[in-house]
């Protein structure tokens, strides 16, 4: 196969989309391949470039099935859990701290707050 045509930004003809206009249409590529893709210029850099999908080939998204919700659940329940604790911080754990603000930065916590008395502390 040959190179997809190349459009420029704004440019493309219409029945192609990126992969989120077809997310938000309901849609997934389905397999196929790129159908064409639309380039922005820019000054000192080379071009910023999307790729196209051809909208009459798209597929309707696969739903959610009761397992998926369930891994995708226990998934973000674990990156809330701080490794170093085991407590939910009710908030998703930065990796540049790998733990909880609690455990990251012991110092600053008031004495006495509930939310400092951690297991690991207390040894």
């Amino acid at each position: 196969m040959g190179a997809p045509p190349v459009y420029r930004w704004r440019l493309a003809p219409d029945g192609y989309a990126t992969y989120r206009q077809l997310r938000a249409l309901g849609l997934r590529p389905g397999g196929q391949e790129v159908a064409a893709q639309v380039e922005r210029p820019r000054r000192r850099r080379g071009p910023l470039v999307a790729y196209l999908y051809r909208i009459d080939r798209a597929k309707p998204v696969r739903p959610m099935t009761p397992a998926r919700w369930a891994a995708l659940a226990k998934a973000n329940a674990a990156r809330r859990t701080c490794p170093e604790c085991r407590r939910d911080a009710g908030y998703v754990i930065p990796p540049s701290l790998g733990t909880c603000s609690t455990c990251a930065f012991p110092d600053n916590a008031p004495e006495g707050a509930s939310w400092n008395s951690s297991p690991h502390t207390a040894r």
